[in-house]
């Protein structure tokens, strides 16, 4: 380990793969927040840019500073670079004013959890809004289509908001297209024992 506490080996090339994973990252508009945090640690995350977080900055550079210490920095600096402009990318225009910036990915990171930490009842509201939102297009399969709104439930239920089976099957039902009526008339008129 380098005497900066930075390993060399940890900054090797730039990753290509970020321009992969880039593609998949939603803009954040203020009420996805978790899904969108999710999806830029995993971003960069696949890219090692995510070191920048948990890797403290190099010491800065002086005339005594070594090659390898001069490579390291200029590596943090430029992970720390191409982060912020992955992150500030995929942020609205319209929230990304109200964001302190920074310089720096940590801080900045930082600076979006304590603005955009949700509460429960605004997780739940979210939740509440898309699952009513949902309907099958055919761009997947059914099966995933039900499992994508049973993960939503399951969310729900780490909140400790219970939702009866019978409550999420009628949002399945009414999020499927015409196409399915037969099945959802069957369904509700099928008596309970």
């Amino acid at each position: 380990m380098a005497a900066s506490g930075f390993s060399p080996r940890v900054f090797t090339a730039f990753p290509t793969r970020i321009f992969n994973e880039n593609a998949r990252i939603l803009m954040f508009s203020g009420d996805n927040y978790v899904e969108w945090k999710e999806k830029v640690l995993l971003a960069l995350g696949c890219s090692d840019l995510d070191l920048v977080l948990w890797v403290e900055e190099p010491p800065i550079l002086t005339e005594l500073s070594t090659l390898e210490n001069k490579a390291n920095y200029e590596r943090w600096e430029r992970y720390n670079r191409l982060s912020l402009m992955l992150i500030k990318s995929h942020i609205s225009q319209s929230i990304r004013g109200s964001i302190p910036n920074s310089d720096k990915v940590k801080a900045y990171m930082k600076a979006i959890d304590e603005q955009f930490v949700s509460s429960d009842k605004v997780l739940a509201s979210t939740l509440i809004k898309r699952l009513s939102s949902m309907t099958f297009d055919k761009s997947r399969t059914l099966r995933e289509h039900i499992m994508e709104m049973r993960d939503i439930d399951t969310k729900f239920k780490s909140l400790e908001v219970d939702m009866s089976e019978p409550f999420l099957v009628h949002f399945i039902l009414n999020s499927l297209p015409a196409e399915y009526g037969q099945f959802k008339i069957s369904y509700n008129t099928h008596k309970d024992k």
